[in-house]
């Protein structure tokens, strides 16, 4: 004779089995659906959280600091563009870099300017003309329209992310509608204010002596200091340094410049900031 008490049991022992392990797996893959949720809102939020930097974007300047604005001109010159900027990059600071359209003549060269373009907020591609004037100053100046669409085109090659110029040739400003410096550009600084462009001239100058730096990374340094210890710079507490990446192509030069930045590092209250933040430049 059957026992239908037992048969009874096993049945109800089999069926609470397969209840059980339905409920373990809804709830389990419930709960990791739930996590890798979780996990994609919050790389979400991370990444949506983090806000673009943007070349002319306006930072604090702090009035117990004394700006360093390192521009270079001419640039791509390959290795001086190349040396200089593994040396910003290795020192962590920061840098402007005005480049010529014309120079940009290979691929090497034009994987320069992207790489400028493309390392912002630590180094800053801006605009030095497309033909540097062919060095006939004079007539490129005599000539202001055409001038004019000499910078325009080098912006719109190469996608210049600011509207900052520096004059081939000449230490001329273009700031808050005040125009300073030499007479001979006056009218292509007139068009490019027109167009909303600042034109940034320099402080000092690391001169070039042929083909290598006229003067010591000491004695610069000592002109660094001395300027803004006197406040003879156009902007207080701001140097605007001008010099040329194709000065420092060897390696003993490229010693000098390491030299320079690390002792004006030691001083705390020196920052090193690109020229999108020049002080007469954000306030316009």
């Amino acid at each position: 004779m059957f026992n239908y008490n037992l048969i009874s049991m096993h049945k109800y022992k089999f069926l609470f089995g397969i209840l059980f392990s339905a409920t373990f797996c809804f709830f389990s893959c419930k709960s990791k659906n739930k996590n890798a949720s979780g996990t994609a809102d919050s790389t979400k939020d991370s990444s949506t959280a983090v806000k673009e930097v943007k070349p002319g974007s306006a930072i604090t300047l702090s009035p117990n600091k004394k700006y360093i604005f390192i521009t270079w001109d001419d640039d791509p010159q390959p290795p001086g563009t190349s040396n200089c900027i593994r040396v910003f990059k290795e020192q962590g600071i920061k840098a402007t870099f005005f480049s010529v359209g014309m120079n940009a003549y290979d691929p090497l060269r034009k994987r320069i300017i992207d790489t400028l373009r493309n390392s912002y907020p630590q180094l800053l591609l801006a605009n030095h003309s497309w033909s540097h004037a062919r060095n006939r100053y004079r007539d490129f100046y005599a000539h202001p329209d055409s001038a004019l669409q000499d910078f325009l085109k080098m912006q719109t090659t190469y996608n210049v992310p600011v509207k900052i110029v520096r004059l081939p040739g000449m230490n001329s400003w273009v700031l808050n509608k005040e125009i300073s410096g030499q007479k001979t550009p006056y009218e292509v600084c007139k068009r490019l204010d027109s167009l909303g462009y600042s034109v940034i001239g320099w402080d000092t100058e690391w001169m070039e002596n042929k083909t290598s730096p006229k003067q010591s990374a000491d004695e610069m340094i000592a002109t660094v200091r001395q300027k803004l210890n006197d406040g003879t710079t156009k902007a207080q507490n701001a140097i605007v340094i001008l010099s040329h990446d194709r000065l420092f192509s060897k390696a003993q030069y490229v010693d000098s410049l390491t030299k320079f930045i690390s002792a004006l590092k030691q001083d705390t209250s020196y920052v090193f900031e690109t020229i999108d933040h020049y002080p007469l430049v954000q306030n316009q």
